[in-house]
């Protein structure tokens, strides 16, 4: 007769990746609402122009991309496995090209003011006199990309040792193999030896193992996985 038994330990909850992922579309966020480029320009006609280059306008994918991230914190708990990994190599992907215009922009790559003059729709006659680069919102950027990178890296990792012990004990076979060695074990121990789960107990009674039976006595030499009548 064998008892219930019970159900498996839930996987762990992958904390740290998720803790990174919010705050790093939290930051893509912040980023793309934050001022990047001031550009200056006068068409000789009307008083000089000033205009205000936020990060949404600097870089258009900016904000999805910040909603991808987002979207990706509920798509951790809905898959698993080999899926799991998967979606971390996506969300590393991501976080490299939402890094890549801040990091332009920071070592003053590409031709801002013409850029940033296309950006701000100036008049056809207007001429750019200068543009202003923001290091703070671009560099809020590469932070926040460099976090769900790291997310990505560790979401990939996490089918590890955790991973095969649950498979190990998810499986009856192998986990009441197990239980019978555990038994064994002991009996070759002494009165030292630690007490056994009840789980164990009953997964060594189904493997034919009779965790109260003591092999030195009389008549117990039986092949393994053979009940007592």
């Amino acid at each position: 007769m064998s008892g219930p038994d019970p159900a498996p330990a839930p996987a762990a909850k992958p904390i740290v990746p998720l803790a990174l992922l919010a705050v790093a579309a939290a930051g893509l966020w912040a980023s793309s609402r934050m001022t990047w480029v001031t550009v200056h320009s006068a068409d000789g006609l009307t008083e000089p122009r000033t205009d205000d280059l936020d990060g949404s306008t600097w870089f258009g994918a900016l904000t999805p991309l910040a909603l991808v991230l987002l979207a990706s914190i509920a798509a951790v708990f809905a898959v698993k496995g080999a899926l799991r990994q998967a979606l971390g190599v996506v969300i590393a992907v991501v976080a490299a090209v939402a890094a890549v215009p801040g990091f332009a922009l920071a070592v003053g790559e590409g031709r801002t003011a013409e850029r940033a003059g296309t950006l701000a729709e100036l008049p056809v006659r207007a001429v750019v006199s200068g543009a202003d680069t923001h290091l703070g919102p671009a560099i809020l950027s590469i932070l926040a990309a460099t976090l769900a990178l790291i997310a990505g890296v560790l979401l990939t990792r996490r089918t590890g040792q955790g991973s095969e012990l649950s498979s190990k004990y998810d499986n009856p076979v192998v986990r009441r193999a197990d239980a019978s060695a555990q038994v064994s074990k002991q009996h070759g121990e002494t009165g030292t030896a630690a007490p056994l789960s009840d789980r164990v107990l009953w997964d060594a009674l189904d493997a034919g193992t009779d965790p109260t039976e003591d092999p030195d006595e009389p008549g117990t030499d039986r092949a393994p996985g053979e009940r007592k009548p």
